[in-house]
């Protein structure tokens, strides 16, 4: 018999093997189950030159390398690719041009050919400008319109060889469509840490499905305490968070300062250990969260002011309501990122009803959410992304028993709206062609912005970096990343 399981007299530290395969202790009341990682993470470096002493991986604050302007961020990832043409990019020639042969010269690149066409489609949303800025906005925004004068729309989004969602998505948010790489996310918690000991750095809020390629939260080569927590969009929100009944108080308390002691032990027996360094500092947070969390997820404790604010009472406002306001509570408690995902936009057919209803559900708490954190004093720390990973192109695609008029994928040339964090406030950045089909002027690559986001945050993005063997890793993934300074302030 195995000596390693009979040291079980009262008061005596058995093993930590022991300990976790006992069937009475599950690992459900001790840490979540998004906070697990497996084995096989490589050492790593932060710089390119060899450190005088071994690195630690947590998630203390750090102090930017230059002076930031923001210090969290909240993504509103609306995957899909919402249509410029109908909210953001007034394109006049194309009522010229509506139903008739596209006569640009460029060649138009399908992604899917199942009801292509060369017939051009006008919107039929009316646009017209608001603010002291007098940006455009279609009728279908009229809560962004409101905040015209605190954002930038980059009008002049490219992504280079990339024409899919999936594809897509990764370029957005973790620099290129190769797989299994860190979100930035991920790259800002290893860069800068957390402000708060008890909830995560970064936290991926899903709205309905996920997205297809799923999930982009995941730290890729980075240690495992730098990949997001998954947050549900009901409860429970965070699986695995509560203890069962009979294992809640001083039982948990107990089990739980016995499991640190046995998890110490075991590092100290085996040094230099990042995986398991992390894993350990991954249990601990998950213990804290147990309180801290559910508190930051109560929206009972909000006035019904704010929360009429979110449209959270409006059964059509109410999921994207209550997601932006756990994603403002999250940053207000020091969460460095928060990334909700509405994976609704993929608009092949029928656009002119379908893009209405998503508009409704999500425009009201998206601005709402700028003007709280205006109204609070944390927008200038704060900065906000509104976009997908493409638009859609200016003719139709009809697709579907109904063949009533949809979109087709466009990643050469879309929109997104920023604000806050350092970014200008009323101001439209870049361009499209005359037909919404190219980005001409002001081109801004998906690595643009990832490098601009950096520098925002007092970040060089080609200077962080992480060893993988021999090679230094960054999150521009040797594209020539630079900073947009058209955006910011």
């Amino acid at each position: 018999m195995n000596t390693e399981f009979q040291n079980t007299a009262p008061g005596s530290c058995f093993s930590r093997r022991h300990f976790l395969g006992s069937g009475a202790m599950s690992l459900g009341p001790i840490a979540l189950a998004s906070l697990l990682k497996k084995d096989g993470l490589a050492a790593a470096e932060v710089h390119t030159k060899p450190p005088l002493e071994k690195l630690e991986y947590d998630l203390r604050p750090k102090k930017s390398p230059k002076d930031p302007t923001a210090k969290a961020m909240i993504s509103l990832f609306m995957g899909g690719g919402p249509s410029h043409l109908d909210l953001f990019d007034p394109k006049p020639l194309l009522e010229k041009y509506d139903g008739k042969t596209f006569p640009g010269t460029e060649e138009i690149l399908y992604d899917n050919a199942g009801g292509a066409s060369k017939e051009v489609m006008a919107s039929p949303f009316k646009f017209q400008k608001y603010g002291k800025s007098g940006l455009e906005f279609s009728e279908l925004v009229p809560w962004t319109a409101k905040i015209a004068d605190d954002i930038t729309v980059v009008r002049s989004m490219n992504l280079v060889n990339v024409r899919n969602h999936e594809g897509g998505m990764r370029a957005m948010t973790t620099g290129t469509n190769v797989q299994f790489r860190p979100n930035l996310g991920s790259w800002l918690s290893y860069g800068l840490g957390s402000e708060t000991e008890n909830l995560p750095a970064f936290v991926a809020l899903v709205i309905g499905n996920n997205p297809p390629g799923s999930p982009f939260w995941n730290a890729g080569f980075l240690p495992s305490i730098y990949q997001g927590t998954h947050v549900r969009e009901a409860e429970p929100r965070i699986m695995n968070l509560k203890p069962a009944s009979h294992l809640a108080g001083k039982s948990q308390d107990l089990q739980l300062e016995l499991l640190q002691k046995i998890n110490r032990r075991h590092l100290a027996e085996h040094p230099g250990e990042n995986d398991l360094q992390a894993r350990i500092a991954n249990y601990e947070v998950a213990a804290r969260m147990q309180t801290a969390a559910t508190e930051a997820f109560d929206l009972k404790k909000e006035s019904e002011a704010t929360r009429m604010l979110y449209g959270i009472h409006n059964a059509a406002t109410k999921r994207m309501g209550e997601a932006c306001l756990i994603a403002r509570r999250l940053v207000e408690r020091g969460v460095r990122y928060v990334q909700i995902w509405n994976y609704s936009w993929d608009l092949h057919e029928n656009i002119n009803a379908a893009l209405p209803k998503l508009t409704m559900s999500t425009d009201q708490p998206s601005a709402a959410m700028v003007m709280d954190l205006k109204a609070r004093g944390m927008l200038e720390s704060t900065h906000v992304y509104w976009g997908g990973e493409m638009g859609r192109l200016p003719v139709i695609q009809s697709r579907g028993q109904n063949k009533k008029p949809g979109r087709d994928h466009n990643t050469f040339g879309f929109s997104i709206w920023l604000a806050g964090g350092g970014v200008k406030g009323g101001h439209a950045h870049g361009a499209t062609d005359e037909f919404g089909l190219n980005a001409v002027e002001d081109i801004v690559h998906h690595y643009d912005y990832l490098a601009t986001v950096m520098h925002m945050f007092g970040l060089d993005a080609e200077e962080l970096t992480y060893r993988r063997g021999r090679r230094e890793e960054s999150i521009l993934f040797n594209q020539p990343g630079k900073v947009v300074d058209g955006i910011l302030a």
